[in-house]
């Protein structure tokens, strides 16, 4: 059974990814920009793709580009950003009806594809930079999405990890950028940000829907004129190894602590025993039959919630758990003794064979989306490298009890963190 059904094509700097399939009633054309992840560039490309959304050059207005996007029956526009390991990625987004479906027969998908190449491509501009209006109102709004992390106490706790736990190396910087950084950035210095980004970042169109690949085909290679670039390597995963784990501890206004622990895997996303270690997070945290859901959440009813999850790109394995104050110290220790267990190889055949069936539904699903379908796909773009669906879950299939062992012998347990609630906290 063939799942997906991607044509990728080289059009000078851009790679297209055409995915037929008739799942769904609309064409989603997804644009993807990466670049390395560093502190000088983050925050101006954080804020510029917001800018791009906010007119064009023949459309500088906004409500004249959200009249336009009306006129096509309520075709619509976003981006967002996220990282792969320690590489930075702005995806835009524009979802448009196929007119295979419209009575009148107005070229939907060519005027989808030219417009969204003018809003990367074509911005509205003054006096050579971007207009001051703009910049000043996306700056502001910037500035809430970071702060926004701090009033989720999940998602703070987190970063924290991250940041004790890589600093000094570029992972540790939030996919929003700092909130220092956001005031001097200038029209000038935001336009010179961008027309790098558009000039070096490996760039990837992805359109999924019921469409002919040759005419798609063509609307790219007319709308999408990209300089040609080499492509960056993908930054090696460097193993690092602290001396000790280390402990922190902060306090915070909130009645259920956090508890963070991260650990390092040793092994990317292209390596040989990736599916081992999906496999190992599965048994682990990763699901609701897994050793921390039902030792540390259900036996021990030491905590409010207990996951794990892996960063594929970095190599890192993180357990979340939200906790009581006065629980810390078993919660800790209920979890490193779970760990140990799974190094030791402490599960059943019968527990490895559901993680696989679950993991691989997991995969599957996510295809009912476009968007999940393209982040898939996305993941082997970003790597460089190339592999099939079919192959990846045969992968997962033919993982042995003895590999999840040995992929487990790599991981270190390198930071612990705890936001601490303060007593009768709101």
């Amino acid at each position: 059974m063939t799942y997906l059904n991607e044509i990728k094509r080289k059009h000078r700097g851009l790679t297209s990814h055409i995915v037929k399939t008739e799942k769904f009633k609309t064409v989603s054309i997804i644009f993807k920009m990466l670049a390395p992840l560093t502190k000088e560039d983050v925050t101006e490309r954080a804020l510029f793709p917001h800018v791009l959304l906010r007119g064009t050059g023949t459309r500088p207005k906004t409500s004249e580009l959200r009249m336009y996007l009306d006129e096509l029956y309520g075709t619509s526009v976003s981006c967002d950003l996220s990282k792969k390991g320690e590489m930075h990625v702005i995806t835009f987004r524009l979802d448009i009806a196929n007119e295979k479906f419209l009575k009148d027969q107005t070229p939907l998908l060519e005027k989808g594809l030219e417009l969204l190449s003018e809003i990367i491509f074509s911005p509205a501009l003054e006096d050579g930079a971007f207009l001051p209006l703009y910049v000043s109102q996306e700056k502001r709004t910037l500035k809430q999405r970071i702060q926004a992390v701090y009033n989720d106490k999940m998602r703070y706790s987190n970063l924290r990890l991250i940041q004790v736990m890589c600093k000094d190396e570029p992972y540790a910087l939030h996919v929003n950028g700092e909130l220092d950084d956001v005031d001097g950035i200038t029209p000038q210095s935001l336009y010179e940000a961008y027309q790098k980004a558009v000039t070096e970042d490996q760039l990837d169109i992805y359109v999924v829907g019921d469409v002919d690949e040759q005419q798609v085909d063509s609307y790219i290679s007319k709308y999408f004129e990209v300089n040609e670039r080499e492509l960056r390597p993908v930054p090696k995963l460097e193993q690092i190894r602290a001396k000790e784990p280390q402990e922190v501890v902060e306090d915070a206004d909130v009645k259920q602590g956090k508890l963070n622990m991260g650990f390092r895997t040793g092994t990317h996303f292209t390596d040989d025993d990736y599916p081992a270690l999906q496999l190992f997070n599965g048994l682990f945290g990763g699901f609701s039959h897994s050793k921390l859901f039902i030792n540390v959440r259900e036996k021990a009813c030491l905590a409010y919630y207990a996951a794990s999850r892996i960063e594929s790109f970095k190599g890192l394995m993180m357990v979340m758990s939200g906790i009581e104050v006065g629980n810390y110290q078993k919660a800790v220790d209920i979890i490193k003794e779970q760990f140990q267990e799974m190094k030791k190889g402490s599960f059943t055949e019968e527990a490895i064979d559901q993680t696989k069936a679950v993991i691989k539904n997991q995969i599957l699903e996510t295809l009912d989306t476009p968007y999940g379908l393209v982040e898939f796909i996305y993941q082997q773009a970003a790597a460089q490298t190339e592999f099939s669906l079919e192959d990846w879950l045969g992968r997962i299939d033919n993982v042995r009890k003895a590999e999840i062992i040995e992929v487990g012998k790599k991981i270190d347990l390198d930071t612990t963190y705890f936001l601490k609630g303060t007593e009768g906290a709101s």
